[in-house]
């Protein structure tokens, strides 16, 4: 790929374009991508002239782009994270039915935990998570399971980098955290009451696939409901997916 006078590769520069969307961002002017990411206005309005005319990007009539639907199906094709998805969905609905609260399945992407599906009771609490949204690993239930289950090298990373409080109960002093994880390895459970809701408290378990954690199980509860019922039911539900999971493989 050819680099940029900055040296970034086309590559670098789609994704660059692509990042500037989110949950709350999901149209955009070519001007605006430009500056969001970073990119000279010349160099922004091409790639996204490119990337509309394959279908990844499309522009709508008052010429502001979104995401394209060629975009999704590229994505979903033999997608890891799209098989997981189907694996634990059914065993999701099972759980969310006990809890009828929020119900949650996160992997560990680029040191943060990316939740790639969360149900929801029309009555139930607090919760930020979104699919496909990110959490801090150190600031949610599910972020915790991954990280205590992650390699040395990125739980020393995580420990010695700033731990922002993203709620009133988020675990911030590193030896406490050091702590934390060491008792969600030795129990296999991690609870975090308010650490990023005062009102929730969220429960996690890993999933395993051939000997490694691939994903944590998680529901989002109101801080006074006792957490066992939910623990239970969250370990029922791993246990089939890996069984799934295995299966999956043959």
């Amino acid at each position: 790929m050819a680099n940029s006078a900055s040296g970034d590769s086309v590559i670098d520069r789609v994704v660059r374009i692509l990042d500037t969307f989110s949950a709350d961002r999901i149209t955009q002017t070519a001007s605006e991508i430009g500056r969001r990411s970073g990119l000279p206005s010349s160099t922004a309005h091409r790639i996204v002239d490119d990337l509309v005319a394959s279908g990844v990007l499309e522009r709508d009539d008052e010429h502001r782009v979104r995401l394209g639907m060629r975009l999704w199906e590229l994505a979903l094709r033999g997608s890891t994270a799209l098989r997981l998805r189907q694996v634990a969905l059914p065993h999701m609905e099972t759980v969310q039915a006990t809890v009828r609260e929020h119900t949650q399945l996160a992997v560990l992407e680029q040191e943060e935990a990316l939740f790639l599906e969360r149900l929801s009771h029309p009555k139930a609490g607090a919760n930020i998570t979104r699919v496909a949204g990110r959490l801090p690993l150190h600031a949610s239930s599910s972020g915790l399971v991954l990280l205590a289950h992650a390699g040395s090298e990125l739980r020393e990373r995580v420990l010695a980098a700033p731990l922002g409080a993203v709620g009133p109960g988020t675990v911030t002093d590193p030896q406490r955290l050091r702590g934390l994880l060491s008792s969600v390895r030795r129990t296999g459970v991690a609870v975090s009451p308010g650490a990023i809701e005062a009102v929730s408290t969220g429960v996690a378990v890993p999933i395993r696939e051939s000997g490694s954690v691939v994903a944590a199980l998680s529901v989002v509860l109101p801080r006074a409901t006792p957490t066992e019922p939910s623990v239970a039911a969250l370990q029922a539900a791993a246990r089939l997916i890996e069984a799934d999971l295995k299966a999956y493989r043959v």
